[in-house]
């Protein structure tokens, strides 16, 4: 296993969910506070929390994570696409 790469599933809340999709997104955690209307501080326990729990040592190796366990979609990247039509075929 990579460094920084769990390789289990963890379970995490709605809001943490949330808060990885902005770290994906590239804010800091002011804007993610500024954005979800939250103090910084709250934002800095749940970075930490979802850190700990996704056995990440920072913001990249968290970012990763996301990736390879399907959390986070970024520009097209790592998207599902579902199917349009009733023929499995996608437009």
């Amino acid at each position: 296993m990579a460094s920084g790469e769990s390789q289990t599933p963890v379970s995490l809340s709605e809001r943490e969910l949330q808060i990885i999709d902005l770290v994906a997104a590239g804010l800091t955690n002011q804007e993610i506070a500024e954005k979800l209307d939250i103090s910084k501080r709250t934002v800095d326990n749940h970075v930490s929390n979802i850190l700990t729990k996704t056995a990440t040592e920072n913001r990249v190796a968290l970012v990763r994570w996301a990736l390879q366990w399907g959390k986070v979609c970024l520009n097209d990247v790592n998207c599902c696409i579902l199917p349009n039509h009733s023929d499995g075929t996608v437009s």
